[in-house]
């Protein structure tokens, strides 16, 4: 049994290893390795119970948990979670899951191993956060080496342009499909600065999009927002280590902020095939933003050269960008206030913030919309970012399964 039904293709933007502590150290260079922080489960929901357990079993599920994963067939996305998720960080077991899954590609990022590559911090040893990089993306492309379902996502700090570049080819040159940025300004510089204009060229020329996710900036909201006087919030699971309610509503500002700097220095602008998404970060405030760019464009285009274009902002970003809604997001309306161009698919899987049935929940949402709409939502607006990754003749048909031996 197939969780995907057969009736369309489903291009999954979103999903995720659960790193075992050494996935950085055991890829990173010997001179470096012992200096490259352990992946640490401590701000999660996993335990390091769990996470002990699987060490002992020499990084592995026990045979009787991988045949109850698999046994549960179309169900596994709704029962199969965190680093128990069937494929969590075996590659693998991650074929067979997809198998169960149905999907046609799946990008794949990482979850806890992006502190060390992303650090904020310029106090933080380059060599460190770029070594760290080069772990992560040896990693990553060994993971979905063996599965062409799988399209994996690398990662580079834009803090050292120099640098950045010289990963960016690395990574490029080892097949890793996106290009995951931190959301957030590189040290003393606007992402759209003059000296990362090679890198960004680059990715245009490769035709390699570049992705924006959850983590890769501050998630919290400062804690004087918090400071209320009153005891903590919980997030929405129960914990605290997540999202909380003061965190949710302010979220979409630092990637808000990241694409409106790029328009804003003209990066999409110059760089027509330059492709781009963000990810696990919402779409509610999509439409808005929109407007404003469109708005600041026209007002202030005037008097900022920067600002004046052959393309609305807003033409841009539809025709350079993709944006994934949230489940409970309603995608109906997100369209009917901007455009059907806009908005991609994702599963999350195997974290738990995607749901018991994502496909249903969208679907749910976009049943008054028209078909084309939602093929454009399950997998043409993927494709318009990855054109590579189309399966089967002009689209039709299912992928392969590659279940392992």
């Amino acid at each position: 049994m197939v969780y995907a039904p057969d009736h369309r293709h489903y291009y999954d933007a979103d999903s995720h290893i659960m790193e075992l502590p050494d996935f950085l150290r055991a890829y990173a260079d010997p001179d470096i390795r012992d200096e490259i922080p352990l992946v640490d489960y401590t701000a999660s929901i996993v335990t390091d119970e769990e996470v002990a357990e699987i060490v002992s079993q020499g990084n592995r599920h026990s045979d009787e948990h991988r045949e109850a994963q698999i046994a549960l067939g179309d169900d596994l996305i709704a029962e199969s979670k965190e680093i128990q998720g069937l494929g969590a960080f075996d590659s693998g077991d991650r074929t067979t899951a997809m198998d169960l899954l149905g999907f046609q590609k799946q990008l794949v990022f990482a979850t806890h191993s992006v502190v060390t590559p992303f650090h904020p911090s310029s106090n933080y040893p380059l060599r460190l956060k770029y070594g760290g990089a080069r772990a992560h993306n040896r990693h990553m492309a060994a993971f979905c080496a063996d599965d062409d379902r799988l399209m994996g996502v690398g990662v580079v700090s834009l803090d050292d342009p120099g640098s950045a570049v010289d990963e960016l080819e690395w990574a490029i040159d080892a097949g890793l499909e996106a290009i995951w940025v931190p959301h957030r300004a590189p040290i003393d510089s606007s992402p759209g600065h003059v000296d990362l204009e090679p890198f960004w060229a680059r990715l245009a020329e490769a035709g390699v999009p570049f992705v924006i996710h959850v983590g890769g900036a501050p998630l919290h909201a400062s804690k004087a927002w918090s400071n209320n006087g009153r005891a903590k919030t919980r997030d929405w699971m129960g914990g605290g280590e997540n999202v909380r309610t003061k965190d949710a509503m302010l979220m979409h500002q630092n990637p808000e902020a990241f694409i409106s700097m790029l328009i804003a220095d003209g990066v999409f602008h110059r760089h027509p095939g330059l492709r781009g998404a963000a990810v696990e970060l919402g779409a509610g405030w999509v439409p808005e933003m929109l407007r404003r760019l469109d708005s600041v464009a026209r007002i202030f285009g005037r008097v900022d050269e920067n600002m004046r274009f052959d393309r609305k902002p807003s033409e841009q970003l539809t025709e350079q960008m993709g944006f994934t809604p949230f489940p409970h997001e309603d995608v109906a309306r997100l369209i009917g206030e901007s455009n059907e161009d806009l908005y991609l698919f994702s599963s999350d899987y195997p974290h738990i913030e995607g749901g018991r049935d994502p496909i249903g929940k969208f679907e749910g949402h976009m049943a008054s919309t028209s078909l084309d709409a939602q093929t454009k939502f399950f997998s043409e607006n993927f494709l318009r970012l990855w054109p590579d990754a189309r399966v089967g003749p002009g689209g039709s048909g299912r992928a392969t399964p590659q279940t392992a031996a």
